[in-house]
């Protein structure tokens, strides 16, 4: 099983399993011992800032728009660069959850780009350790160097955090809060991790797509950028906005040791 396997998404009638439900989240921590994680979706983060009067944010209104966020986990990597010439050329901008060891240490130039143009720089930890399985001094590294790393390089701190295999609990919630941090899962699943083939990634990611959708995606994988052209047109031309995390939550904003997630 690759370090990054995700547990599979699948539709049973009104149920969607993966991290759709406390239940779903519940089943995927069942090595780490069993937690219920409460999530937010980004309708809920909206109607809650509208509610508390905050102005509208940005170009883009998601109370209006149908929109979706392409997010990518584990990068940068060799692949990166041409994903940002083709995020560039489509004029979308992706949310990046990226690895300190091995990723940000190996491509700085990259991680700098991606913030001057406009992208997300977020942080999926240090060494992509399990956060539920370790103690709370090395859940803080995981956390803390990479965002460390993130501000040297683009002179911001993330907010934004995916835990690794998405398996989080109340103490990784309690030190995000701490660290000011928000946790980000994900609707949408190509299992990129699994094929090389981009017309397969590309149907299932268009399978699953939804009105504030988070695509997950994988750019370290040599099928994944292939793909992301022929995933925007086919989205764009069924009506998707693509934003960026905070924009999809916009105008409420992400809250330190909150999970959201579609």
């Amino acid at each position: 099983m690759p370090l990054w396997s995700k547990l599979p998404i699948k539709k049973r009638g009104r149920r969607l399993f993966g991290f759709p439900t406390v239940a779903a989240v519940c089943l995927a921590l069942t090595l780490s011992g069993c937690a219920q994680v409460d999530t937010t979706s980004p309708a809920d983060a909206r109607d809650h800032a509208v509610k508390g009067g905050q102005a509208r944010f940005g170009a883009v209104d998601c109370r209006e728009a149908k929109c979706i966020a392409l997010t990518f986990d584990a990068g940068p990597s060799e692949n990166s660069a041409r994903l940002l010439d083709i995020l560039k050329e489509k004029h979308v901008p992706a949310t990046f959850f990226l690895l300190g060891k091995r990723h940000i240490e190996k491509y700085p130039e990259l991680v700098k780009r991606m913030a001057a143009e406009g992208h997300e720089v977020a942080s999926h930890t240090w060494d992509h350790k399990i956060l539920t399985r370790i103690p709370d001094r090395q859940i803080r590294e995981e956390l803390t160097r990479p965002d460390d790393a993130i501000e040297r390089l683009t002179g911001r701190r993330p907010t934004l955090m995916r835990p690794p295999q998405g398996r989080t609990d109340a103490n990784v919630h309690r030190i995000c809060r701490e660290l000011g941090l928000s946790e980000v899962l994900w609707s949408v699943t190509a299992k990129d991790y699994l094929t090389t083939d981009p017309r397969l990634i590309t149907r299932r990611v268009l399978d699953q797509a939804t009105r504030d959708g988070i695509i997950l995606l994988h750019d370290i994988y040599r099928g994944t950028v292939p793909a992301v052209p022929g995933i925007i047109d086919a989205l764009k031309e069924r009506g998707y906005v693509f934003v960026t995390v905070p924009q999809l939550l916009a105008p409420g904003k992400a809250v330190p040791g909150k999970v959201y997630r579609p």
